[in-house]
């Protein structure tokens, strides 16, 4: 606001220069008109007097013509010397005796005039004049002035008058300015003042939400003020998405914790309780005995400890499938792996109808084969646990435009609606329609889709009782693979 008043005085300033400048100059040569006018009068009646007695009082008459009020009039000549007087008329009369100019004052007026023919004169006791010289033809020189008295008084009045119009000027604009800019700037103080109250929220754990936004009134993007408003809530919303995004990954990390120390805490129970089992039994019973309940509670020490390796195993793939690593990838015969696939998963349920649909041509893909074949393993293998004996289990491969489609398609009860969202998730369980049948870890569909995931595909599902489907999609030349072959 400084600023703005700063450079608004000094263009008034400027403007009043100017303006008082014109003004002078104008009254000045409107001066110098009435100026030549009286001094053609009185060359007349100078060159009607001798050189020789060419003084002010000789020269001028009883009855003067029409001159104007305060004329001053000044004869120079080297016979009689330098005389004058300043003349006080009314309507063309004497009305009192004329001033008589002392020869300091005469002296004053012919230092200002110099080689000049017009000049502005201060004579001492007198005033500020305007005062002109001319010369007749006898070589008499003859001063003629008017007072700058009204020049001076209106130059003086409109001064005033620019200064307390300058000085109400600024004081109304300095006021307009300081609530225009109040109001102005009211968006960036709601600004301020949102972005305090975010900051003084605990963002750092637990569940956070942010709900302050800056009003819709003080962000809109049309305003400069506004857009910084607009801007904050946009910024808010995405730190409010990736605070929500956070606090999930915190509970999928908890729970996917929990859940694998529930995995590993009852094969670990069961080694554990095996182990005093048969120490109790070594140490109270006879060596025939003894033996034989070692040899069984070895077998299911092994048999957790196996169980537990898988685990390890899994988590260890996810790992590094979510790093980025673990996948090789070479030329993929789909059609043949899903052949191979099936002949597999055939022996491990003969209750159960199976089927291969896959076209004459080979459906080749970009891929590490040993995962995609674990794809169709875990696949089928979740059909297979999941539905009940007498169930057609259907493998089918397909190129659809630029992608090579695998589903995995049963008769069986379908997957109950509320787990089919975190189907996907580590450690999902199906609900009662879909109970194991065997033991498992509850990884597969989650390496599963990790795996089709890293070759830049997906895989979703669509079930309804008596039609369930499992579809993987998987570009046949994906982007990022030649990155990966070149990287490794």
């Amino acid at each position: 606001m400084t600023a703005v008043i700063g450079f608004v005085s000094l263009i008034l300033v400027i403007v009043a220069v100017i303006t008082s400048a014109l003004l002078t100059t104008t009254m000045e040569q409107q001066l110098d008109e009435k100026l030549y006018t009286n001094a053609r009068g009185l060359s007349t009646l100078v060159e009607q007097v001798p050189p020789s007695k060419a003084t002010v009082d000789n020269v001028l008459p009883a009855q003067l013509p029409p001159v104007s009020p305060g004329l001053l009039f000044a004869v120079f000549s080297q016979v009689t010397g330098a005389s004058g007087v300043i003349i006080s008329t009314d309507e063309g009369a004497i009305t009192g005796t004329a001033t008589t100019l002392t020869n300091a004052q005469l002296a004053q007026i012919a230092t200002a005039l110099g080689t000049e023919h017009i000049a502005n004169a201060t004579i001492e006791n007198v005033g500020s004049y305007r005062v002109a010289v001319s010369t007749t033809p006898s070589g008499v020189l003859i001063v003629t002035g008017l007072p700058r008295d009204d020049i001076q008084n209106q130059l003086a009045t409109l001064l005033t008058v620019i200064a307390l119009a300058t000085l109400g000027g600024l004081i109304l604009l300095a006021l307009t300015t300081a609530i225009t800019i109040r109001v102005s700037l009211r968006p960036l103080r709601a600004v301020a003042a949102t972005a305090m109250r975010v900051a003084n929220q605990p963002l750092d754990r637990g569940e956070v939400t942010i709900t302050e936004r800056i009003p819709a009134s003080q962000s809109d993007p049309r305003t400069e003020t506004g857009l910084v408003g607009a801007s904050l809530n946009t910024l808010l919303d995405h730190v409010d998405a990736s605070l929500a995004a956070r606090q999930k990954n915190e509970e999928r990390m908890r729970r996917f914790v929990a859940d694998a120390s529930h995995e590993l805490r009852t094969p670990l129970a069961s080694i554990r309780g095996y182990s005093e089992l048969s120490l109790r039994a070594l140490s109270k019973q006879s060596p025939e005995e003894a033996i034989e309940g070692t040899t069984s509670s070895l077998e299911r020490i092994q048999a957790q400890s196996l169980r537990m390796t898988r685990l390890v195993e899994d988590l260890l793939l996810l790992a590094r499938l979510d790093e980025g690593r673990e996948l090789v990838y070479g030329t993929v015969d789909l059609a043949q792996l899903a052949l191979e696939g099936l002949s597999d998963a055939r022996p491990t349920a003969i209750d159960h109808e199976w089927s291969i649909e896959v076209p004459d041509e080979p459906v080749v893909i970009v891929g590490d084969a040993g995962r995609m074949h674990q794809v169709v393993a875990n696949l089928l293998a979740n059909a297979r646990t999941h539905t009940p004996a007498g169930t057609v289990i259907t493998l089918s491969v397909a190129q659809e435009d630029d992608e090579a489609v695998l589903r995995v398609h049963d008769n069986g009860p379908g997957i109950d609606p509320d787990v089919r969202d975190e189907l996907f998730a580590r450690f999902a369980r199906g609900d009662s329609s879909r109970a194991r049948q065997t033991g498992g870890t509850g990884l597969g569909l989650a390496i599963a889709k990790a795996i089709v995931e890293g070759h830049g595909g997906h895989i979703t599902v669509a079930s309804e009782p008596g039609d369930t489907t499992f579809t993987v999609r998987i570009p046949v030349n994906p982007t990022h693979s030649a990155a990966s072959d070149s990287a490794s």
